[in-house]
């Protein structure tokens, strides 16, 4: 009986249950142009220093841009205008407009507008890279614009949670695609590879959800978050989309698709908001060559007359500015297109340009000095912004001359010094100081590390590090002029010292009893003020003749008396 009673209730309910149901997925379909949101997070790629970005080096070289954005505000347009130039875009990807997606379209025209001038500048180069990789694919060619929101178009750009690159991928995810994330090479970074592994995610998200809305929106935030916002959602998943699931989300991924769609919008109309059209000032186009040898950027640099810049900007992978390449395993090496055939030509000049400098060090004894070049992560900053001149402050002390009696040491520029006065001090010629260390100009800076090849011992200054080390490499030596006789007497006198490396315990009492002189005369030989001693450093030490000779004046004094 109450089988029956229940059975009736339920058939009598069953027409406005229906009509329920068709209210709500009614409902569902209007959210994407009725949701409003009054708590929009904006992502980090609004926050960039776009200042740094106008005037890095792409954007300097091959970029041309006026300043109308600054001279005419953004254009008043009404919602409808905006609604109907979404649905002119060619796309297969939906473009609805809603109160969110205006916002986010304001941002840009209105309080990003020198920020869309450098993303209009960058995308000369970065969209061929992108629709070639979606192409490939299968993939709706408005999907290049995803990096725009990811990165700011910025191949070195890293979130505070780690993703890297102009697709933003976590280490975790870039292992899973097969890409290298070492100290050395960080292919996240890498526009090629890091786009045709954003092609594949992408397509594979796509097959997962079967709508483009909600695998964007997983392409942000990963799947488990949007599976877990479409359980919380209810109702059958196959007929949800990212706007159904909307107040399910983070309040980041939340503004993912619909800045997406602000993109997209900016990035084909921004005439119509009176910012400039950018214009490539010369076509910058590219080849590849795979290398196998371990280079340095500034050995391609120095021998082909590329901009180390330039060569960051085409191979941000690149974290240290080396490319670590072995018999076991190549890199590519992205080059413009008419310096390829010069690389090939000029590879053994590239690979033995100083080489000792960049060379990796493989055994080390103790007290040994370092013989290669150090090497620092690539932040996107220029050392050198006003020329191509190696930084030689991060010269190694370098190998003693094979020439008997010389030896290379480094001298620590000191406040108002000149070329001049070093090359003086050390009897060398100022051209032989440039040419030893590269230097295209007479300018010195406080604090700058110079390689010089002397005989003049070193106990002068004590600025200077030197090391009694097998010679490596030949230097080219100046031949100072003759001396007179007075000069020849103090050569002599510098010439009866004998030279000691100092050992961990050495001090300068226990040189003294060793050499048989005086403390004092260790001091004075090396113009020492304090009694401080480092283990490594080289001094001199007086000669036993010198000191016999004045004890016997000594007592001779005292017989005297």
């Amino acid at each position: 009986m109450k089988k029956t009673i229940l059975f009736l209730l339920l058939s009598a309910a069953a027409p406005f249950m229906a009509q329920a149901q068709k209210k709500t997925n009614g409902t569902v379909l209007e959210l994407k142009t009725s949701i409003t949101d009054n708590n929009i997070v904006y992502p980090e790629s609004f926050e960039q220093n776009t200042q740094k970005m106008l005037e890095g080096w792409y954007m300097k070289n091959y970029a041309a841009t006026d300043d109308r954005y600054k001279r005419e505000g953004d254009r008043n347009t009404d919602d409808r205008t905006i609604r109907e130039r979404l649905a002119k875009l060619p796309t297969v990807i939906d473009m609805p407009f809603n109160s969110i997606v205006r916002d986010y379209i304001d941002r840009y025209t209105r309080r990003g507008r020198e920020q869309v001038t450098v993303l209009l500048g960058l995308s000369n180069y970065y969209m061929p890279i992108f629709e070639q990789a979606l192409e490939e694919k299968g993939l709706p060619l408005e999907l290049k614009y995803l990096p725009v929101i990811e990165s700011a178009l910025d191949p070195n750009a890293v979130s505070k949670h780690g993703a890297a690159g102009l697709w933003q991928f976590m280490i975790a995810t870039a292992h899973g695609m097969g890409l290298e994330v070492t100290s050395l090479v960080d292919e996240r970074r890498d526009p090629y590879k890091s786009s045709e592994r954003a092609a594949q995610y992408l397509k594979d998200l796509y097959n997962t959800y079967n709508d483009w809305s909600l695998a964007i929106a997983a392409y942000n935030c990963g799947p488990s978050t949007v599976n877990k916002a479409i359980r919380r959602a209810g109702g059958d998943p196959k007929q949800q989309d990212f706007w159904s699931i909307y107040n399910y989300l983070t309040p980041e991924t939340r503004g993912y698709v619909p800045m997406f769609i602000a993109a997209n919008y900016v990035m084909n109309y921004y005439p119509e908001h009176n910012i400039s059209p950018v214009l490539q000032s010369k076509p910058l186009i590219t080849d590849t060559l795979m290398i196998s040898d371990r280079v340095h950027f500034e050995q391609i640099s120095n021998v082909l007359n590329i901009p180390v810049d330039e060569l960051r900007v085409l191979n941000p992978q690149f974290r240290a500015d080396l490319i670590p390449g072995s018999r076991e395993h190549s890199y590519t090496l992205i080059l413009p297109s008419q310096q390829v055939h010069a690389y090939l030509l000029s590879e053994n000049d590239i690979k033995n340009f100083d080489a000792e400098r960049y060379a990796r060090r493989v055994t080390a004894e103790p007290g040994d000095a370092p013989t290669g070049g150090a090497l620092a992560l690539n932040t996107g900053k220029t050392d050198n912004p006003t020329d191509n001149e190696p930084a030689v402050d991060a010269i190694p002390v370098a190998a003693s001359s094979s020439t008997k009696g010389l030896r290379t040491i480094t001298h620590k520029v000191k406040p108002g010094e000149s070329l001049a006065d070093i090359a003086a001090q050390y009897e060398v010629s100022p051209e032989d100081i440039k040419k030893w260390n590269r230097l295209r100009r007479n300018a010195l800076r406080t604090g700058q590390m110079l390689r010089i090849t002397t005989g003049v011992a070193d106990g002068a200054s004590r600025d200077l590090v030197a090391e009694d080390i097998p010679a490596q490499t030949e230097q080219p030596v100046y031949q100072a002029p003759a001396k007179s006789k007075k000069s020849s007497k103090k050569s002599s006198t510098r010439a009866s010292t004998t030279t000691h490396k100092l050992k961990n315990g050495d001090n300068l009492s226990s040189l003294a009893k060793k050499y048989g002189v005086s403390v004092s005369e260790i001091k004075k030989a090396n113009n020492m003020k304090s009694d401080n001693l480092r283990a490594g450093e080289t001094i001199k030490i007086p000669s036993k003749a010198k000191s016999s000779k004045s004890s016997k004046k000594k007592s001779k004094r005292k017989r005297r008396r």
